[in-house]
């Protein structure tokens, strides 16, 4: 677990290239931003990766985000070959879920 300031959460995420980390971190940080901007009692964020059907050149990777947000929680999950496209994909469905 890895966590980014006081309520953002990474799960899964400590297997990464190191480079790939800076580019997740920089993502979950700014879709942090947007969501906490967007939402008035904005509390945290977790972002789970899980791998799925990893063959030795290829695999998937799913995505489950979870805002906590005026005492609710809001979930979306994501599946894709790319890390970044997934993740993009399950954050911005929350961020649609939650500006409703």
């Amino acid at each position: 677990m890895i966590e980014l300031g006081g309520n953002i959460t990474l799960v899964g995420f400590r297997d990464l290239e190191p480079a790939e980390l800076i580019v997740v971190k920089k993502v979950v940080g700014t879709y942090a931003r947007k969501m906490s901007d967007t939402v008035e009692s904005f509390e945290n964020l977790t972002v789970t990766l899980k791998e799925v059907h990893k063959t030795p050149k290829s695999q998937k990777y799913e995505i489950h985000a979870k805002l906590l947000a005026k005492g609710k929680a809001y979930n979306s999950e994501s599946v894709d070959r790319n890390l970044f496209v997934v993740l993009d994909s399950a954050l911005k469905k929350v961020l649609t879920i939650v500006s409703k």
